[in-house]
């Protein structure tokens, strides 16, 4: 028995969301569709230059707590923040997601986290992120009990950018494994990828992470490869079990020679993919450890990212439990 289906462990993050033209982007030299990591003068100066904006609370690894939540999952979250304004509204807004969160927050300098994200047109997001207290997360944050109460003990790939995340990552993978629990990361952005690709690779090939999430341009980077097969034939030798994304093309699942493929789910139109990788492995993670076979969990996967995608912000503003009930999926 476990006191929770999963802990989360990444970037506390408020997220500040605006729309934009195209011209924006290059006009003020953002990369379109990646993780910018930006410093408090810049932080300052896009968000002088943003349009009317949506705050709300994200950060990678919170998301897919507050999905698990959504799904009617035990959820719990590790993250830093500072004891500041946006640091109470982190708090509110993922404990009222029903998510456990008590992470002690800083008293002093640096502020809570915060991501400038410019959505355009196509739905697509460009992220400009100061981290602020994300920085200060270490091992002294990590709770053992949670960690071996947790079936399974998921983190981002963005925490591989604070030094000191590291520490505390490695050690609650050693706590997971000698409980015997299992450890997932997602690889967060191929621009992750790049910067530390033999660290997620010796994770992997370590038996540090069991289970990968990745999307395929975070695939063919990880393996520096533009043959999405190969990529697959290569996760698949590297980690116990692996689901990647292909947007519209929905995601497929690998274990071992296994292949699952899964179908998309259909949306209307998509208004902002913030949070849909995550949202994937929200609903994946969830039927996982409810113990559903992999073509279910790839689908409830589907489902989440598919809601999500249809509405601005990263959090799920409807009841992922009863859209997946109402599609036949719990």
């Amino acid at each position: 028995m476990t006191t929770f289906d999963v802990l989360t462990i990444g970037n506390a993050i408020v997220d500040i969301i605006a729309r934009c033209e195209e011209r924006f982007l290059t006009d003020n030299g953002i990369i379109k569709s990646a993780m910018n990591l930006i410093d408090a003068e810049r932080a300052e100066l896009l968000y002088s230059r943003m349009g009317p904006a949506l705050e709300a609370s994200g950060g990678s690894a919170g998301n897919t707590a507050a999905g698990i939540a959504s799904l009617g999952g035990k959820a719990a979250y590790f993250g830093k923040i500072a004891n500041d304004q946006l640091g109470d509204i982190f708090t509110h807004d993922i404990q009222a997601q029903g998510v456990h969160f008590r992470t002690q927050p800083l008293d002093t300098f640096p502020p809570t986290a915060r991501s400038m994200i410019f959505v355009t047109e196509d739905g697509e997001r460009s992220m400009n992120t100061y981290l602020g207290a994300c920085v200060e997360l270490g091992p002294e944050d990590v709770e053992p009990d949670i960690v071996a109460n947790a079936a399974v003990t998921y983190f981002e790939g963005y925490l591989w950018d604070p030094p000191r995340a590291k520490e505390a990552i490695r050690d609650a993978a050693r706590i997971a494994h000698e409980n015997g629990r299992e450890v997932s990361m997602t690889l967060s952005d191929s621009f992750c990828v790049n910067r530390y690709r033999a660290e997620f690779l010796e994770l992997m090939t370590s038996g540090t992470v069991d289970i990968v999430f990745a999307n395929r341009a975070e695939a063919l980077a990880l393996y520096e490869t533009e043959d999405f097969s190969d990529a697959l034939s290569r996760l698949s030798r590297d980690c116990r079990l692996a689901a990647v994304t292909m947007s519209e093309e929905g995601s497929i699942i690998v274990r071992g020679e296994e292949r699952i493929k899964i179908e998309a789910t259909k949306v209307s139109r998509v208004v902002d993919t913030t949070g849909a990788g995550d949202l994937y492995a929200a609903g994946f993670l969830f039927g996982y450890t409810a113990g559903k076979p992999l073509d279910i969990c790839g689908k409830l996967g589907s489902l989440a990212a598919g809601i999500v995608i249809e509405q601005i912000g990263p959090r799920p503003m409807v009841s992922l439990k009863d859209a997946a009930a109402k599609a036949g999926l719990l």
